[in-house]
């Protein structure tokens, strides 16, 4: 990882992410003030699992993969933070340790804010503190969607609830994360996933395009599967 205070890059940062989105190029300047810029190679991590936290890491060029491992040893995959995300924002309130590991997919370049004077910045804009609870709402959401569909639903049924979300209402899905991350998100195997996906290919619903494509050829049937 290599640091740089203040620069181009983190005006470029903050201007990007929506936390920041109703602040005033005045403000944007206090903002840019107390960020400095961190870039980091694909395979290194951004922080590990029982590191020290206080910082908000503000993706600028990149992506990079938030997962847990367990107490058997097999990783849980959270999400993937993409250009305009944040992320560490569960450490700025507390001082408990990070539980999180945030590997790097590819070159990525990040703004870091410390939280102290992050914290004075949200007291004298609530618009960035509105911003973030926000945000840590989705993903509470989120969170709370996917224990429910790994408790509740059959394997089938958690991929076609979670095509149909990823979908976003499009007939062609760009995964953003391997198969084996996905898989891991929703609490299979890989070949899990793989075997499903084809036999959903063979009846008719979805059609597989490489490793990264999936397109959907039958939504009702993906949504009627939800009720079976």
């Amino acid at each position: 990882m290599t640091c740089n205070h203040h620069s181009k890059e983190s005006d470029n940062c903050i201007q990007w992410v929506p936390i920041f989105s109703n602040l005033s190029e005045e403000e944007m300047l206090e903002v840019a003030y107390i960020t400095h810029e961190a870039r980091f190679d694909k395979g290194s991590f951004v922080y590990m699992a029982d590191d020290p936290g206080g910082k908000l890491f503000v993706l600028h060029k990149g992506k990079v993969k938030i997962s847990r491992i367990g107490q058997n040893g097999k990783e849980q995959v959270l999400r993937i933070v993409e250009p305009g995300e944040f992320m560490g924002e569960l450490n700025l309130f507390s001082t408990n340790r990070i539980v999180d590991n945030a590997e790097v997919l590819e070159p990525t370049v990040m703004c870091l804010i410390e939280a102290e004077p992050l914290k004075a910045l949200m007291a004298k804009y609530p618009s960035i503190a509105f911003k973030v609870m926000e945000v840590l709402s989705q993903r509470l959401n989120q969170a709370e969607t996917l224990i429910e569909n790994i408790n509740l639903y059959t394997v089938e049924q958690r991929i076609a609830h979670q095509l149909l979300y990823l979908s976003e209402g499009k007939r062609t899905i760009h995964l953003k994360m391997s198969k084996g991350d996905l898989a891991s998100q929703m609490g299979m195997s890989q070949e899990t996933l793989s075997r499903k996906l084809t036999a959903f290919q063979d009846l008719g619903w979805i059609d597989l395009e490489g490793q990264r494509i999936i397109h959907i050829k039958n939504r009702l049937a993906l949504e009627q599967s939800l009720s079976d």
